[in-house]
């Protein structure tokens, strides 16, 4: 029970992703607080997870009075924050042509300035702490582009450079920060993508399928461990070999 007497926060953490990344913490022994959006997702993943461990909150992460709310009662419970994980994310896909600025606007608006608004309320913690991990979801289609995703690759891009420059200003303090960035993975958000589209990248990726939440909960889980205690800035690519 590697994580006992750690506390995790982890943002979108009430669906797919997020919610396994709960589970594996849980598992290991530490105190997880999730927030979501969706409050109805939020309930189930708390009666999914059957935990006295676990707490949830309704946050949008956009808006910073709510995530101020969060981070203030879970520091009133648990007195720390030691893990903060920054998974909330959307995609609101389309050709740059198409594109309305608004969906633009609020791709921006979750995938990047809510990893900003986060880090911003929970970094001071840890710097009173002298210690914590924060780690990003960036994504594969941030470190190459993707066609029809300007809005999604560009967070997923600015998000690798919120992460060297964490690292940098944090590091010194004894705060870890790192990201990682998924290829194709069995979540919501690839669930609408064509059968055709999923086999193509299928045939693409070195180990032929797709990955699941599991495989970036355990890349969360290790890089917030002592064992990747000498890890710092770095972006972890976790996409079977997709681009290689």
């Amino acid at each position: 029970m590697k994580f006992t007497g750690k506390v995790v926060l982890i943002t979108g953490g009430a669906q797919g992703i997020g919610k396994e990344t709960a589970r594996q913490f849980l598992q290991d022994g530490a105190s997880v607080v999730i927030c979501d959006y969706n409050e109805s997702s939020g309930r189930e993943a708390l009666e999914e997870l059957q935990s006295e461990n676990v707490t949830f909150f309704k946050v949008d992460v956009t808006d910073s009075s709510q995530i101020q709310d969060m981070v203030q009662s879970t520091m009133a419970k648990h007195g720390r924050i030691d893990v903060l994980i920054n998974n909330a994310g959307i995609t609101m896909d389309g050709f740059l042509t198409k594109m309305k600025e608004t969906d633009w606007e609020k791709v921006i608006s979750v995938n990047l300035s809510g990893v900003f608004k986060c880090t911003k309320a929970v970094a001071p913690i840890m710097l009173n702490q002298g210690s914590g991990v924060i780690l990003n979801a960036s994504s594969v289609v941030g470190l190459y582009g993707n066609i029809g995703q300007t809005n999604y690759a560009a967070t997923k891009a600015g998000v690798i450079g919120l992460t060297k420059s964490w690292a940098k200003e944090f590091g010194p303090k004894g705060i870890r920060v790192n990201a990682v960035a998924p290829g194709f993975i069995e979540t919501g958000m690839t669930a609408a993508v064509p059968d055709k589209v999923l086999n193509f990248m299928k045939e693409k990726t070195p180990l032929r399928k797709i990955g699941k939440p599991e495989d970036i909960a355990s890349a969360y889980l290790f890089l917030a461990s002592d064992q990747a205690g000498y890890i710092n800035g770095t972006i972890l690519s976790v996409d079977g070999g997709l681009v290689i």
